[in-house]
């Protein structure tokens, strides 16, 4: 049976991808927390201000998950780097499930970041 090898480009391309994915996030939060200022200018139900309070929150949690993500590829881009200053093209099997688990982590963030924001848009939908 012969294994596939994977090369340190490959999950260099994809931390770029994710890198780039994250900043939009980032950026994107910022965006929805300045509707949220609009809203709470606006609003003065307590039941309208408690899903505002609810959504910023869920936003600063996603931000630290959002940084914890960028720190995590940071170091794992590194080792790759050291890994290809060994003069090596292939990662070694831990650093492979490294990445794996990296990648694993972004596919569940993406999908409650999808969620969240479907969530949010229906929300200022109702209060805009």
């Amino acid at each position: 049976m012969k294994t596939a090898t994977i090369y340190n480009s490959d999950l260099h391309f994809e931390h770029k991808q994710w890198e780039s994915e994250l900043a939009f996030w980032k950026d994107e939060l910022k965006t929805f927390n300045d509707r949220l200022g609009e809203l709470q200018t606006r609003w003065t139900d307590k039941d309208v201000l408690a899903q505002l309070e609810h959504y910023q929150n869920e936003f600063i949690l996603h931000g630290n998950v959002i940084e914890d993500l960028q720190e995590t590829i940071e170091k794992h881009e590194l080792n790759i780097s050291e890994h290809s200053n060994d003069k090596a093209d292939s990662m070694d099997v831990p650093m492979f499930n490294t990445h794996t688990e990296i990648r694993k982590k972004m596919e569940t963030q993406r999908q409650i970041y999808v969620d969240l924001k479907k969530n949010f848009f229906r929300f200022l939908s109702k209060y805009m």
